[in-house]
């Protein structure tokens, strides 16, 4: 049953609210805007385009992470459904673990994944379960745990590495079983190192 126009506008601005002011064209039609409606509303400045499929309440403020927001959605495939997940430095950074300053947003995308990412942007492809990431407003990050474990993987100088670990243990957003189970398999010998050295400073 169609909606009336005060039930699609509550609608939508739910789903948007939610997004940080974003919402898919897509999901604009499933509250009650057809494409006819989407081209009113963008004339006449009660929605903004940002990108092909994606649009903004201008009324709605833009947050902190307002590009986090835009590039989960950019990720999203053929069902809607955004695929990245903020991660590596980008992660620690949310996280407050460490002083890095990346200059790029590092994403996690599926394997199979073949948008090619924007100017600022590097994609790394892992197949993620679950329990590696948790929900933000309008995006996902991996946990302070999967975050670790990656930065080790990655770029992240041992310095930085420590520092994360230090901060984690310390705020207990990570168990040290789970970390030292974690890394109980070869290659993460600079996250064993990092828990020595955490020790060492008790």
């Amino acid at each position: 049953m169609a909606r009336s126009t005060r039930e699609a506008a509550r609608t939508l601005a739910a789903i948007a609210h939610e997004q940080g002011g974003y919402f898919t064209a897509k999901q604009a039609a499933e509250a009650g805007y057809g494409y006819r409606h989407l081209d009113y509303h963008e004339t006449a400045r009660n929605f903004e385009r940002i990108d092909h499929g994606l649009y903004r309440l201008p009324e709605v403020p833009r947050t902190e992470h307002d590009d986090l927001i835009r590039l989960s959605l950019w990720s999203r495939n053929q069902k809607d459904e955004p695929q990245a997940v903020v991660s590596h430095e980008t992660a620690l950074v949310l996280h407050e673990l460490g002083d890095l300053l990346p200059g790029v947003v590092h994403l996690t995308v599926p394997p199979r994944f073949r948008k090619v990412p924007p100017t600022g942007c590097v994609l790394h492809k892992s197949a993620l379960g679950s329990a590696d990431f948790e929900d933000r407003v309008g995006f996902r990050v991996t946990t302070p745990l999967r975050t670790i474990l990656d930065a080790a993987a990655g770029g992240v100088s041992q310095a930085e590495l420590e520092k994360a670990v230090a901060e984690a243990l310390s705020r207990g957003i990570v168990r040290k079983k789970a970390l030292e189970d974690a890394v109980a398999h070869p290659g993460f010998e600079r996250i064993k190192s990092a828990i020595v050295r955490k020790a060492k400073r008790r």
